[in-house]
């Protein structure tokens, strides 16, 4: 697993052995080319950030501040380390459960322009579904700056619709078992939000070996921590 393009292009990111699915090197390349220019000068969140691949990413890519949540102690000092190593600025890191984390940040005021999520699978009745949760979570809504993106991974499903309430749905793509769902904070003002309409004019990019579908349009390609 490597840092793909910015200033860090290229240099390893270490994954902690807890980390049993790293996202790919190829859809995060998918994730930040949608994501084009709304990258720079972000504000970037990534909750259950394991190596800290997405906030890495972001930071190389010219966001201004990456915020680390990550709860195991042995994957934040690897968050740290990979921080190091690359000798990317503006990172902090958060050393808590996500939702904990997110209340702390609403009590701060904080807001993010970019908020990134990999959570635990729910792989069988009766594990807790934490990415609907955290769109259940108004705090999550209230540390996103109105237009802002919440890009949440999972695993691909059948069964799912592309309406998501009180969320615009920006992109709902399936990569082999992975599903990226991009999501977009309804504008309440007038005025402009940096890097949103940058957003929706990127294409989503197929990905070689990933066979890139459209969740909407082809339901039979439904089926922790970056």
């Amino acid at each position: 697993m490597r840092i793909i393009a910015g200033s860090a292009g290229g240099i390893p990111v270490k994954v902690p052995p807890s980390v049993t699915r790293p996202t790919t090197d190829r859809v995060r390349e998918a994730v930040f080319s949608m994501l084009g220019e709304s990258v720079v000068e972000a504000r970037v969140l990534d909750l259950f950030a394991g190596s800290g691949g997405m906030g890495l990413e972001a930071l190389s890519r010219g966001a201004a501040q990456a915020t680390f949540v990550e709860q195991q102690g042995q994957a934040a000092s690897i968050i740290q380390d990979n921080l190091t190593r690359s000798r990317l600025k503006g990172g902090q890191i958060v050393k808590a459960d996500a939702f904990a984390a997110l209340r702390r940040l609403v009590e701060g005021g904080t807001r993010f322009d970019i908020i990134f999520a990999d959570p635990p699978y729910a792989k069988k009745p009766g594990d807790i579904d934490f990415g609907m949760k955290l769109l259940a979570d108004e705090n999550l809504r209230t540390v996103l700056q109105p237009g802002g993106i919440f890009v949440l991974e999972s695993m691909v499903t059948k069964g799912g619709d592309g309406a998501i309430a009180g969320w615009d749905v920006i992109r709902d793509r399936a990569y082999g078992s992975t599903r990226i769902l991009i999501l977009q904070l309804p504008t309440l003002h007038d005025g402009a939000i940096p890097g949103a309409a940058a957003l929706q004019l990127s294409p989503a990019p197929d990905v070689p070996g990933h066979g890139a579908q459209s969740l909407e349009e082809d339901e039979s390609a439904r089926g922790e921590g970056v």
